[in-house]
Parts: structure tokens; sequence; C-alpha cells
């Protein structure tokens, strides 16, 4: 009986593991996801494909701000590799950079925020927040194939 609990809880154990792992790396790749849809809008706009709306541009500004903040934890150690994670393993040797970028990307989007009030400003700030994503990409994710 002894034995039988014993498998049981070291399965049980692992299996808490893995959901944390798996839990990790799923809410984090939604997160990137929530960045991408946040950014479409605003991105139209710069093109020229879209009409500048600021009610848009704050909401895609406070998902910015909400996701950073929400990525910093959401790269556990036990979280380095599995569900096809773009995340490569240089995020871990250098967490205090990566943490910071995170830091930066909330920061500025919440700078954005409060100074963007038409769409000449917008133009001005809104790639100041975009600048983030390019060079925390290069360096700690994969290349996509």
């Amino acid at each position: 009986m002894i034995r039988v609990l014993s498998v049981v809880a070291a399965l049980a154990v692992g299996a808490t593991a893995v959901y944390a792992q798996s839990s990790a790396i799923g809410q984090r790749q939604a997160a990137m996801k929530a960045f991408a849809g946040a950014a479409k809008e605003p991105g139209a706009v710069l093109k020229g494909e879209a009409n500048f709306d600021l009610a848009k541009v704050q909401g895609s500004l406070a998902v910015y701000q909400e996701q950073a903040t929400k990525l910093k934890v959401l790269f556990p150690d036990d979280s380095k590799s599995g569900e096809e994670t773009a995340a490569l393993a240089v995020i871990w040797d250098k967490k205090s950079d990566f943490l910071s970028r995170l830091d930066k990307l909330s920061g500025d989007a919440k700078a954005a925020a409060a100074a963007i009030k038409d769409e000449a400003s917008f133009k001005v700030e809104w790639p100041k927040v975009m600048s983030n994503c390019g060079g925390c990409h290069k360096e700690y994710r994969k290349a996509k194939q």
C-alpha cells in the first residue's frame, strides 16, 4: 500500500510540474499573441490603411502594459522547453536583462499612453513602443522558419 501511495504521489508531483511548465509556456504564448493583436490596428494607421482612433490606440497600449508585466513571471526555470516554445535559452542566462526589457516595454507604453493625444503625437510615440519588440525578438526568440 505504501509503495502504491508513493507511486501515486510521484506521478502527481510529476504531472503538476509538467502542467506548470505547460501553463507558463502557453500563457506567455498567449501574451505574445495579445501583443501582435494589439499592434495590428495602430500598425495599419501608420501604413495609412486605417484611420487614427485614440481609444483603440489607448487600448493597444494598455495591452502592452498589462502583458509586459504579466510576462515577467512566465519564464520559470522549468519552462525552457516544451510546447514548441520560441524562447531561446539565453533568456535564463541573461534573465535580469530580459526582465528589464519587459519593464522598459511597459514603461514606454505607459509614457506613450500619456503623450498620445492625436495622430501626430501617435506617429511620434508608437514607434518608440514598437522598437522594444524587435530588440527582444532578435536576442531572445528563435527565428521564424
